[in-house]
């Protein structure tokens, strides 16, 4: 999704200039030049006594062309990532506005952060009131710490999800938490992950919406927004910074953070347009695709598909995973518009808990359904093996079974390529293949339903290796092989992919 739609970022910058020209500051005003350089963000610091209750920060890029982005910073660290919010952030001790975090106000120096999010108009220009109260404007918020909701169905099952929405504490989004969950309900999911764009604000939310929805599983979560890529780390919780190459920040360092606390770190809309269609949303952050988790393969279908393949070329496992980035819980409009659920993506868990679903994604067993949780739906297995693992066997049997999908086309994959194509005639549909393993390396099998020309569903994928005889093992289907899954790639897949080398790979600049 757009860090900034630009037909609508124009009348918000009017219109909250000429709210702002009727209502002098207040309080300390810094005003300047938008400094040149690389660097993609900016700081401008001002000291904040004790005893400071409340402070408010407006802000104003002064120009209908020029997007500037504002976040905040205590002396401790990150308060706050409104983005492209037009209105004020206000932070205090209970209670914040949307995108920001409430919590002690330390004395010492905070910082307003900005971001140079499209500088066409020079010299670029900014002006900014700070207002520090000794007594709060905002009523106390039903905040509470964040705590795991636990197991909401124990039953080990295909559930239905969406990895990519957005409340409205993003700044490019309306609707509250509630109403986001709501539709999500409606749209008979299982779970859902709110993806705010960097900011963990909603966190302590959660535990007040959550009873609400006793089936309904929030997936905790951020969206990490840079002008050079976004991507999801699926089950967040700590705040990651985002502003890469300023004060030593780097993609590395954002995955290995995330992954720290059990994250998955998980590419989004990789090949959508850019520039001024939308600023920062293709993939094109260089990085070794062997470390990325994930990636949102339904998005452009055939492009981001590709992209998906070349990642597996280059030695990645990453899961398919689909999201809808939906900023308006359904009530949106035109052709590019996706509401919650489309697409819906199928997580074979344990359990409904945000631990089962992470473990679901992270060991490859998903499936995306592009339009809905109404389309058809398969199960791929490798000699019994689901999807995500990593089968060691000379000779396998691919094995698919398909609900829902009469009338429409199966395609196997090997290794990117078009393999077999088989007409739906029955509901279900199965089909059987026998697969030799290559001498050397790795082949990749999945599935998926085409109608028309275009998939509705798409499967991830699972590997066949040659067995390896100083350990033959039995799987737990009974042949004469060894699985790896992939949560145990660290030890297995991963130590042969290394020997590869370092090599780190980069995606043309989409159009």
């Amino acid at each position: 999704m757009p860090l900034h739609l630009l037909w609508l970022a124009a009348g918000f910058v009017l219109a909250a200039s000429a709210a702002r020209a009727q209502d002098p500051c207040p309080g300390l005003i810094i005003q300047g030049t938008v400094p040149d350089g690389p660097e993609t963000h900016f700081f401008l610091p001002f000291e904040v006594p004790a005893d400071i209750a409340e402070i408010e920060v407006r802000h104003d890029d002064l120009s209908s062309e020029n997007i500037l982005d504002w976040g905040l910073d205590d002396p401790n660290g990150f308060r706050g990532w409104g983005g492209g919010n037009s209105e004020p952030a206000v932070v205090g001790i209970e209670a914040a506005s949307r995108s920001y975090v409430p919590g002690l106000m330390p004395a010492g120096t905070w910082e307003v952060v900005v971001g140079k999010a499209q500088i066409i108009e020079t010299p670029a220009e900014y002006d900014v009131c700070v207002i520090l109260r000794t007594e709060p404007t905002l009523p106390p918020q039903p905040r509470m710490p964040y705590e795991d909701p636990g197991v909401l169905d124990s039953e080990a099952r295909w559930y239905a999800g969406d990895f990519h929405v957005h409340s409205r504490q993003s700044g490019d989004a309306s609707p509250s938490i509630s109403n986001t969950l709501e539709f999500a309900e409606e749209a008979g999911l299982d779970f859902v992950m709110l993806s705010e764009h960097n900011t963990n604000s909603g966190l302590t939310l959660y535990g007040s919406v959550q009873p609400d929805f006793p089936k309904l599983l929030i997936v905790p979560g951020v969206e990490w927004t840079t002008y050079a890529g976004h991507a999801n780390a699926i089950g967040a919780i700590d705040w990651v910074d985002h502003k890469v190459g300023v004060r030593g920040v780097t993609v590395e360092g954002a995955i290995e953070a995330y992954q720290a606390q059990s994250a998955l770190f998980s590419i989004n809309h990789p090949t959508v347009p850019g520039g001024n269609f939308c600023i920062g949303c293709p993939w094109e952050i260089e990085v070794d695709p062997r470390t990325i988790d994930g990636l949102e393969a339904q998005g452009g279908i055939w492009d981001a598909i590709a992209y998906w393949e070349q990642m597996c070329v280059e030695g990645s496992h990453a899961t398919a995973v689909g999201g809808s980035d939906d900023h308006q819980a359904g009530d949106g409009s035109g052709v590019l518009y996706s509401p919650i659920g489309m697409p819906t993506t199928m997580v074979f868990a344990e359990n409904l808990s945000v631990d089962a679903i992470l473990e679901g994604v992270r060991a490859g067993r998903t499936v995306i359904k592009v339009k809905s949780i109404d389309d058809p739906m398969l199960e791929t297995e490798l000699s019994g093996e689901r999807v995500g693992n990593t089968v060691f066997a000379d000779t396998a049997t691919l094995s698919v079974r398909v609900t829902g999908g009469t009338g429409n086309t199966l395609q196997v994959i090997k290794n990117g390529v078009v393999l077999e194509t088989e007409s739906i005639d029955t509901d279900p549909f199965t089909h059987e293949l026998i697969v030799d393993a290559p001498a050397e390396r790795e082949d990749r099998y999945r599935h998926q339903v085409v109608a028309a020309v275009d998939p509705v569903t798409i499967g991830s994928y699972i590997w066949l290796r040659a067995a390896e005889p100083p350990e033959p093992g039995t799987s737990r289907s009974g042949c004469s092989c060894r699985v790896v899954t992939a949560s145990d790639q660290d030890t297995g897949v991963l130590l042969v992919l290394l020997g590869l080398g370092a090599r780190y790979w980069r995606r043309r600049r989409a159009r």
